[in-house]
């Protein structure tokens, strides 16, 4: 069985590429919602959290979202937005 050079390489990359969006998307959330910093590693897991929300969430509310960076980091930042009001809404009961 052989394998692709740079195989490991491409995968590094991706990684990379998940932990700066999901990162960048997570501060901005905590940004817009204040009191809700978390950290490098917590606003990291709140961005690729609201990734994955934002997928869902977004096309079941008629909103179309674009491949370009830009659109995947606001829409990563959108979901993480939820997440937060959501976490406080239910520490505030």
């Amino acid at each position: 069985m052989e394998t692709a050079i740079g195989s490991g390489v491409g995968l590094l990359a991706g990684l990379l590429i998940i932990i700066v969006i999901g990162g960048l998307a997570g501060w901005l959330a905590s940004l817009v919602v204040r009191g809700s910093g978390m950290g490098l590693w917590g606003d990291v897991v709140l961005g690729i959290a609201g990734a994955m929300v934002a997928r869902f969430l977004l096309p079941v509310l008629g909103l179309n979202v674009s491949a370009s960076l830009i659109g995947t980091v606001l829409a990563a930042a959108a979901g993480a937005v939820i997440i937060l009001l959501v976490v406080r809404l239910i520490r505030r009961t």
